[in-house]
């Protein structure tokens, strides 16, 4: 399994004269990147959180034990608790402290919150979560995609399906060409909301990309034909068609990742099987 870490993603469309636009988007997983002083402890601090090293309710460590563990001044410490305040995962009090908050009021549209959750890794519960929203929106966007696309937009989409059929044993080729494509639906729909979710399809996929990878043979002209077909119904604008695309597209990874998990689970299964056989016996003396 390949081990991806999210790295933010900046979706900037600009159009120019025939709706050509400007897409400053991904980074390399495991980019080697330097993080400043208040990205460092606003990171661990949020994983803490998040693995629940910190319950609801309770307060963090002082303002000294901080400023002790993190080496860090005043002004530093106290910018970084005003990013973990607004992505809903504490909540500032004078005279008591900054206090953890309840999951039901952390952000999981924020960018970096899904970023730091998936270099954790994606668990069952959080993967589920992201197909849900993946299908309640992805197959929306291809469908408005078919009615407002470029002839650019769907130049760009056979493109990316292009790169991800000659990707071959190259799994981050594949992983950027793919990623590309989903962002590109969400430009291409023309809605600045369904823009706004990048962040969500791009953790959508990461957890996809960390079980599904990498694709070979069958499996990835399987995948690239299918992510075809949603540039067919785009081209042609038959917005129904397209979405049934995408709605497949999703559905056929989550397919293979679930066959995938259960080929995992089985060969634990039979690898621990094989250690017990050959666990030595302890013979009992009985005494005379």
């Amino acid at each position: 399994m390949y081990d991806w870490s999210l790295a933010c993603v900046l979706l900037l469309p600009v159009r120019y004269g025939m709706n050509l636009m400007a897409l400053h988007y991904f980074q390399p997983f495991r980019v080697s990147k330097s993080r400043s002083k208040h990205d460092t402890i606003a990171r661990a601090l949020g994983q803490e959180i998040l693995r629940g090293v910190h319950a609801p309710g309770a307060n963090l460590p002082t303002e000294a034990e901080l400023l002790s563990r993190f080496g860090a001044s005043r002004t530093v410490l106290r910018e970084a608790m005003k990013t973990l305040a607004a992505k809903g995962l504490v909540v500032l009090k004078t005279r008591v402290g900054t206090r953890v908050l309840n999951s039901s009021n952390w952000n999981f549209f924020d960018a970096e919150l899904l970023a730091w959750s998936a270099e954790m890794g994606v668990d069952a519960q959080l993967r589920r979560s992201l197909t849900e929203i993946r299908r309640a929106v992805e197959p929306a966007a291809a469908a408005l995609a078919a009615m407002r696309r470029s002839r650019a937009e769907i130049a760009h989409l056979r493109d990316c399906v292009r790169r991800m059929a000659r990707s071959g044993e190259n799994p981050q080729g594949f992983a950027k060409a793919d990623l590309e494509f989903h962002l590109m639906i969400g430009v291409a729909s023309g809605n600045p909301l369904m823009r706004s979710l990048a962040a969500v399809i791009e953790a959508a996929l990461i957890a996809s990309f960390q079980e599904n990878m990498p694709l070979a043979g069958d499996d990835l002209a399987e995948t690239a034909n299918a992510h075809d077909a949603i540039v067919d119904g785009i081209e042609i604008r038959d917005a129904a068609a397209a979405s049934a695309a995408m709605l497949r597209v999703i559905d056929l990874g989550q397919a293979r990742i679930a066959n995938r998990l259960r080929a995992r689970a089985s060969m634990g299964t039979k690898r621990g099987a094989k250690r017990k056989q050959r666990a030595p016996r302890t013979v009992r003396r009985v005494a005379q």
